[in-house]
């Protein structure tokens, strides 16, 4: 692929000298609402709504190249079809004049437009016909627009080839996971979480009026959110020597665990790698291990694929919805010999650095991408006004 020098040359010479006409897009493309489909039949026509496919039916609202744009929830989720579709009244569709512009290069171009600044409502996010309809676009010759098209398919199909990669290394990895943490009957010991660790606490929050708790502190204080990021390097929030006398909160080693005992949404049940000291609020479990016992990370991986279990045997009556530190300790893992838990470890901490790390890996080449997608965009999207 061309150095980013060497693209940059490109672009300049695409767009040196081109005549832009301005528009609206009222001007070069009707919208169109959408409709009800359940009086049609199942088939292979999918529906779309403002967060993307919904279901099929065996009916077509339209069958050209088309943008569908966002009327309520997700304003900035657009999509682009080029194939027999249906839309709900939650999403426009648009019929768009060929002979003036390319229908991808609509969808490009309103990519750049922050169509979330354009909400009216007080409520559900929400776009209106006639907001949409006044929007201003830049209309170069035809033969600009496919070039810019063109090039900016690159970078989204490099995109998507890396999103299909790690998807099919994330099926790789729970396989392997499973398999390697599944032993048959009699095979290895099994113990508690309480018996394998050392010691199994929650934390504490000082009072967050009391400014001297928190105000200069050099202490990492946890929050229970902090758990999705799996492998903790450092904290958002400090606390202070006093805070950590005159709260509940207390040390948690490096290379402890940590799982959400609590928490908004999905994360009651996660657990985490704590990689340096630090404390944590009231809604975290922390456990620590003698590593000569046994493997801190092998109880991580195996503790990871518990999950959905965790979150069963909280949601019960009487629990409130919450794990507690007596269902943590009591709770069974297989306890293979350290040499095997170290290699379990070795091979799932490859596939976790390859799917999952930011830093490393397929997330951090995909971000990438995408920001380079995003700037090159922006400059071949970017036009004089009049």
């Amino acid at each position: 692929m061309n150095t980013d020098k060497q693209k940059l040359q490109l672009i300049e010479k695409l767009l040196d000298g081109v005549q832009v006409e301005w528009k609206t897009l009222g001007e070069v493309l009707k919208i169109k609402n959408g409709k009800d489909y359940k009086q049609f039949q199942v088939g292979n026509i999918p529906v779309y709504g403002s967060g993307g496919v919904m279901k099929y039916i065996d009916t077509a609202v339209y069958n050209k190249p088309s943008v569908l744009i966002p009327r309520k929830g997700s304003l900035g989720n657009l999509f682009y079809v080029d194939f027999p579709f249906w839309t709900v009244d939650t999403i426009f569709w648009t019929i768009i004049n060929t002979d003036v512009i390319e229908p991808k290069f609509v969808y490009y171009f309103l990519q750049t437009q922050n169509l979330e600044k354009l909400n009216k409502a007080g409520g559900v996010p929400s776009l209106t016909q006639t907001i949409l309809n006044k929007i201003k676009i830049p209309i170069p010759p035809l033969s600009v627009q496919k070039e810019i098209v063109r090039i900016l398919d690159t970078f989204t199909e490099l995109t998507a080839e890396l999103t299909a990669e790690l998807t099919a290394r994330k099926k790789q990895y729970n396989y392997y996971r499973e398999q390697l943490l599944s032993f048959e009957d009699g095979e290895v010991e099994w113990k508690t979480l309480g018996e394998v660790s050392e010691k199994i606490y929650s934390g504490g929050t000082p009072k967050t009026g009391i400014l001297e708790y928190w105000v200069d502190g050099t202490i990492p204080w946890m929050s229970s959110g902090e758990v999705n990021l799996e492998n903790v390097y450092q904290t958002e929030k400090f606390i202070t020597e006093s805070g950590l006398k005159n709260s509940s909160a207390k040390l948690v080693p490096a290379n402890s665990i940590v799982i959400a005992l609590a928490g908004q949404g999905k994360t009651r049940g996660k657990v985490a790698r704590i990689r340096i000291e630090l404390t944590t609020n009231q809604s975290l479990a922390s456990l620590t291990f003698d590593k000569f016992k046994i493997n801190p990370d092998y109880v991580y991986h195996f503790m990871k694929t518990q999950y959905e279990k965790f979150r069963q045997i909280s949601s019960g009556s009487g629990t409130r919805g919450g794990l507690n530190l007596k269902m943590i300790s009591s709770y069974k893992l297989p306890v293979p010999s350290l040499a095997e838990q170290s290699r379990i470890v070795s091979i799932l901490d490859k596939f976790d650095t390859l799917t999952a790390s930011i830093s490393e890996g397929l997330p951090k080449e995909i971000e990438l991408r995408k920001k380079q997608y995003e700037y090159y965009r922006d400059k071949l999207l970017t036009f004089n006004k009049p």
